[in-house]
């Protein structure tokens, strides 16, 4: 047993990792991926969203969520909430239809499935026969009626989900009330809708693809009345008062069907194709919303000319005189009309139109003139463009946040002021404790500036760099407006824009220093902007600075994209953040690493060729230094030539393979050899499961990709004085050390910042370097640029000697300064081929102590474990499996946070943002209260029972509580918890 003890096992120890460290997926952010049904509750004021991977979301005031997924892993059709009730049913691709519920469990409550059930036929009968096209919950909350491809509507039990065979309404019953020629023709329609009367609970409207409507009398079995369409039937409408139907068709049109107690067929009121009378798309769904004051609200999916405009996604609104073709930017998956909920109220009075369009969520205020979009408090539709980077500020001051906040709100102003129509539930979720930013660059030159101090990710600020080049784009160019003749008066909605100008504008590396209110943004066409915040708006030159990295070197031709070309006449630029200075990389590869040091004004950046150091504040360049290897041929080749010589591949190849068969022999003869040396033996026992390290070959390509730049002021040339310094690491494992020399505050402006090259590390392995950190006296990281300054950090021990921790994709390595020896080191623990990805320090405060914090490396490697590992001696403290490793995309787009969180992208919209801490946990608490029902709409049966009250109170369950019973299916969402 004593070789399986660990040495130095501590239960104290162990006890307070268990106070520090704890692993919770914590929130979903964003938009989710491929939506496939809407559901909204009037009742609850919750909205609810289905996906194709089989996972729903609702949603109501912000931060009240809750989600769960079947276990199918199937697409839900369609969405229904029971009226009256803390329950939803769903259907699903495989004709199953689901029953959840929103449950107290242990003081909290949960998104729990309750039942499951799939219709089917008698044996022999095709799939037809049962399969589901619409779905009505009663109001009565007993059953569900179920409408099928065969004509049949079915009746079942809720909650059951027992089939109520005697209910059936079968086509055979229906069509013995029409004219006999219609039976003849028509007897296997589909039911297209299915619509209960608001008036009358004992009857419900059945339409049939082919354009033939019911009112069946639920109590007698039979045809009330009768309505015959000329076109195929796509939906229907009930007006308030059940005195009229709409209905809308596949040929652009829609009619007006009077209800009266003549049960004999009766003729349209009125039938108009809007946008005819060229051919027209069909018209999908319709509102027909009647208000106190004025004409009705006529509100449509579809129904614009096929010729010209049949490829456009609309829903247009009409209201007298008023009508808006609003076109969306991808094809809408459903919407609703938020109105009076009230089932006694005279008329709709419609207030906000929410649409469910593929990639975001839009919302219309229908009270305000001009119908503007509300800006959403979640959901945000973080892939606008394409996200190529993230970048996350902890703790932001109140001062800077304010004028981020006020930056934004200018973008906005477009924006209704509506208070968010969706207010279901109460968020019960403590005030964050911090103000935290998330930014996100993305392919189209953009920066946005997420607000991720809580629950919801709400969008406060954008920023783009394209003003700054010379593209296609117009820098002015705004949504369309309305035009005064245009017909169809079409109206651009929603901010999803895929489609980038120019692939070099893309931002792959940001840098934001909190305390100056600097920002550097690196792009990739080797551009390099720095930014200061500017509350008002300006108009200036941008100046230009160029870093040649080759610095002339012969032999080699950069085979990539040109460079951006900069303006050079002045610009302007709205208030927030505004560029002062581009620095131009050549050959302009794509930027692979930044660096910002406000408080010494320079900024280090690094590309694929090597790195270089430019003073902002004299608009200089320092200093460029190549790290390109003669072998490095690939590195010019740039990211739009994939050509690579074949006996080059071949003959690295055998050389790998060489050098593996040389090593090997040698392990055997080294291992021999210190059979009997107790050190080794000791550090086996130590380590079991430690791999060795292959040494890679300087011949490898990219070896001079520059990966992590570092400034630090530290003990460089001697331990008796500390200086300014810049620290950066290649992918061939070789880290280079610069002595600045940084002139004091008064003689900033007139002398210039030199630099000279103090130490060069060649790690013997080889391995790409991901980090580099330097540790003062007492073993505690360099505090940031300024956090001294503004009283958030301590000195730094500048008395005792510092420490080199570098860190490798395969190990860490402490060496002392300024001798640059080693001290100590740390092989990364696995069988398997892992590699560090990310590594941040991260602080973790005690959930028991409150005095009591560390400092530890938060790590992610290639498997999608996180390891945490204690500083500074490099103790592996937990390991947690966190994203599969299959998923590169979500590896690749991990980003820590200074207090233990993190986020990834689970998809191209969508961050799951993770906690590894005790103290530091982001997620919903929420209660959803259900008001007194009252009226017949949701309260009722057959005996004419009195009207009931009911109320319940139902606490959310947090997403860390349900972590427990998780299951990663997907794009990584919670399981239901169905039977």
């Amino acid at each position: 047993m004593r070789r399986f003890l660990r040495h130095g096992h501590d239960p104290v120890r162990e006890r307070l990792k268990r106070d520090l460290f704890q692993f919770n997926k914590t929130v979903e952010h964003g938009f989710p991926h491929q939506p496939s049904a809407l559901g909204y509750s009037p009742f609850l004021h919750l909205m609810a969203i289905g996906t194709r991977s089989g996972a729903i979301k609702l949603y109501g005031a912000p931060g009240v969520e809750f989600m769960g997924l079947h276990e199918e892993n199937n697409t839900v059709m369609q969405i229904h909430f029971i009226p009256g009730q803390c329950q939803l049913v769903t259907l699903l691709d495989d004709n199953s239809l689901h029953l959840w519920s929103l449950k107290q469990r242990s003081g909290a409550s949960e998104l729990q499935e309750e039942q499951r059930f799939t219709l089917r036929g008698p044996p022999g009968s095709p799939p037809s026969a049962t399969q589901i096209t619409v779905v009505l919950p009663h109001s009565s909350r007993e059953v569900l009626y179920l409408g099928t491809e065969s004509g049949n509507v079915f009746v079942v039990e809720l909650p059951s989900f027992r089939l109520l065979e005697d209910r059936t309404i079968t086509s055979e019953a229906v069509l013995q009330r029409v004219p006999e020629d219609y039976r003849n023709r028509r007897s296997f329609e589909l039911v297209e809708a299915l619509r209960e009367h608001p008036r009358n609970p004992g009857h419900i409207l059945i339409g049939y693809s082919r354009g033939l409507i019911v009112l069946w009398d639920l109590h007698n079995k039979r045809v009330s009345r009768h309505f015959l369409g000329s076109q195929q039937l796509e939906n229907l409408f009930w007006q308030k008062d059940g005195h009229q139907i709409i209905s809308c068709h596949y040929d652009g049109s829609y009619a007006q069907w009077p209800v009266s107690n003549d049960d004999r067929q009766l003729e349209p009121l009125e039938s108009k194709v809007p946008y005819g009378p060229f051919p027209c798309k069909a018209i999908s769904k319709i509102y027909w919303q009647t208000t106190k004051n004025g004409p009705p609200y006529i509100i449509f999916q579809g129904g614009m000319p096929r010729a010209s405009y049949g490829d456009r996604h609309s829903i247009s609104v009409v209201h007298g005189s008023q009508q808006i073709a609003f076109d969306f930017t991808s094809r809408v998956i459903d919407f609703f009309v938020v109105c009076n909920a009230d089932p006694a109220a005279e008329f709709d009075d419609p207030s906000a139109m929410v649409v469910l369009a593929e990639e975001e969520l839009v919302v219309i205020d229908l009270k305000s003139a001009g119908w503007p979009a509300v800006h959403p408090p979640y959901l945000a539709s973080l892939h606008c463009s394409a996200i190529t980077c993230s970048h996350h500020v902890s703790n932001i001051p109140l001062k800077l946040w304010e004028r981020v906040i006020s930056a934004g709100s200018k973008q906005n102003s477009h924006y209704s002021d509506m208070p968010w129509p969706i207010d279901g539930g109460t968020n019960l979720a403590p005030d964050p404790p911090q103000r935290d930013l998330l930014l996100t660059g993305h392919e189209d030159g953009t920066v946005r500036f997420w607000d991720a101090s809580g629950v919801c990710l709400r969008l406060l600020y954008k920023l783009s760099t394209v003003r700054v080049f010379l593209t296609d784009a117009d820098p002015n160019d705004n949504m369309n407006p309305l035009g005064e003749d245009e017909w169809p008066p079409l109206r651009k909605v929603g901010s999803f824009d895929p489609y980038s100008d120019d692939p070099r504008l893309g931002i792959q590396k940001i840098y934001l220093c909190k305390y100056s209110g600097y920002l550097t943004v690196a792009g990739t066409a080797g551009q390099i902007l720095v930014m200061e915040l500017n509350d008002e708006e300006s108009e200036h030159v941008v100046d230009h600075a160029e870093a040649d990295l080759l610095q002339d070197q012969e032999g080699y031709k950069w085979k990539g994209h040109e460079r951006l070309k900069a303006r050079d006449e002045p610009v302007r630029f709205e208030p927030g953040f505004q560029p002062f200075v581009l620095v131009q990389c050549q050959p302009p590869a794509v930027v692979t690493s930044l660096a910002l040091h406000s408080e010494w004004k320079l900024v280090a950046f690094g590309t694929s060729h090597g790195f270089g150091l430019f003073d902002h504040q004299q608009k200089r360049l320092v200093f460029v230094k190549c790290t390109l290897h003669p072998s490095d041929q690939l590195a010019l080749e740039g990211p739009l030539s994939r050509v690579k010589s074949l006996k080059k591949s071949l003959r690295q190849s055998f050389r790998r393979i060489r050098r593996s068969r040389v090593s090997s022999r040698k392990r055997r003869v080294q291992e021999a050899n210190s059979k009997f040396d107790q050190d080794a033996l000791q550090e086996m026992e130590l380590a079991p499961i430690q791999r060795k390290i292959e040494a890679r070959s300087a011949e490898d390509s990219f070896t001079g990709f520059v990966r992590t730049l570092y400034f630090a002021d530290t003990f460089l040339r001697d331990s008796s004085r500390h200086c300014p310094s810049l620290w950066a690491g290649t992918n061939g494992g070789t880290v280079y050390a610069f002595c600045l020399r940084v002139p004091p505050a008064e003689r900033r402006m007139d002398e210039p910042v030199r630099a000279e090259q103090a130490k060069e590390i060649q790690l013997m392995h080889r391995a790409p370097v991901v980090g580099i950190l330097v540790l003062d006296g007492h073993g505690t990281p360099l505090p940031e640029p300024l956090e001294v300054a503004h009283d958030l950090s301590k000195s730094p021990d500048m008395q005792g000697s510092h420490q080199l921790l570098v860190v490798s994709e395969e190990q860490f390595k402490v060496f002392t300064l300024p001798k640059v020896s080693s001290k100590l080191k740390l092989k990364l623990t696995a069988l398997e081929g892992c590699r560090v990805r990310k590594v941040t320090v991260a602080n973790f405060g005690s959930c028991k102590t409150e005095d009591y914090s560390e400092n530890n490396l938060a790590i992610l490697t290639n498997l999608g474990d996180i390891q945490i590992i204690s500083l500074p001696f490099l103790k592996l403290q937990i390991r947690y499996p966190c994203i599969r490793k299959e998923d590169v995309s979500g590896i690749a787009s991990c980003v820590f946070t200074k207090y233990g969180q993190g986020f990834y992208l689970i998809s191209p919209s969508e961050f799951e943002r993770f906690s590894l801490s005790t103290k530091w946990l982001v997620e919903p608490r929420c209660v959803v209260d259900t008001q007194e029902i009252t009226g017949n709409n949701y309260l009722h049966n057959k005996s004419g029972m009195e009207k009931a009250t009911r109320k319940s109170r139902v606490i959310a369950l947090s997403y860390g509580e349900r972590n427990s019973r998780r299951i990663h299916v997907g794009h990584g969402l919670s399981n239901g918890g169905g039977k």
